[in-house]
């Protein structure tokens, strides 16, 4: 997975997480927890503000 595949990260955080309300999270750990999944191919610093909105949306998404 890349930056880019949100849908994909919301999915896989959503099982890896699946007690945590993505509502709360800050975004330096939904970095760090994006960074740490085993599909997860992808240089950190390619992440912004406006990707890890992206990615936070559809993990709420996901989980609703």
């Amino acid at each position: 997975m890349k930056w880019t595949d949100s849908l994909d990260i919301a999915i896989a955080l959503a099982e890896h997480h699946p007690d945590v309300d993505p509502r709360y999270v800050r975004f330096t750990d939904l970095h760090g927890w994006v960074m740490a999944l085993p599909d997860f191919n992808d240089e950190p610093n390619r992440s912004g503000e406006k990707i890890l909105e992206a990615i936070q949306q559809a993990w709420i998404e996901e989980v609703d």
